[in-house]
C-alpha cells in the first residue's frame, strides 16, 4: 500500500457538518461513501435521469491516479439506483465538483434525501501504455471468440 494524500476541497457549508467528508468506513474498505449534497429532498421518478452535486471537488497529486465512482450494490440491487454512464472516471487534472449521474431502473419513485450515501469514490494507478498499430495480435486459445464463447 502506498501513501498518497487526496485533497477534498468543501464546496458547500454542509460538508464537514451535515453532510460526511468522503472516508473509508472500515479498514478493509476499498472505496469512499459518496453523499448527495441537496437542499432538500430529491425524487428521482421510474425511469428517470438526474446529476446529484456532492458538494466536493478533489485533487488527485499527477496523472498516475484516477478516481473511480461506482454504484452503491445495496442502491443498484434492492432499489434499482445505478449510475447513469455506468462509471464515472475523474482525471486527475479535474478540479470541478463533482456529479454523480443516477437513473430509477426500478418502476418506483425513489427520493434522495440531503446526506444520502449515493455513490463510491475509489482512487486507482493509471498506466498510459504507448500505442502501437500492428498488423497482427498475438494468437490465444480463446482467439476472436466473443461473449459466452468460453462456456457458462
Amino acid at each position: 500500500m502506498t501513501d498518497m494524500e487526496l485533497k477534498i476541497k468543501a464546496l458547500s457549508p454542509h460538508i464537514g457538518r451535515d453532510i460526511p467528508v468522503p472516508h473509508f468506513a472500515t479498514p478493509g474498505a476499498a472505496a469512499m461513501d459518496l453523499c448527495a449534497c441537496v437542499d432538500g429532498p430529491v425524487t428521482l421518478a421510474a425511469g428517470e435521469r438526474t446529476l446529484i452535486p456532492t458538494g466536493i471537488a478533489i485533487a488527485l497529486p499527477d496523472p498516475g491516479y484516477v478516481a473511480l465512482v461506482f454504484a452503491r450494490s445495496g442502491l443498484g440491487i434492492k432499489k434499482g439506483i445505478c449510475l447513469s454512464n455506468g462509471v464515472g472516471v475523474i482525471d486527475s487534472d479535474y478540479r470541478g465538483e463533482i456529479g454523480v449521474g443516477l437513473v430509477n431502473l426500478s418502476g418506483v419513485s425513489y427520493t434522495i434525501q440531503p446526506g444520502d450515501r449515493i455513490a463510491q469514490l475509489m482512487v486507482v494507478p493509471v498506466v498510459q501504455p504507448t500505442v502501437s498499430l500492428v498488423d497482427e495480435l498475438d494468437e490465444t486459445e480463446r482467439g476472436r471468440g466473443g461473449f459466452g464463447s468460453t462456456g457458462r
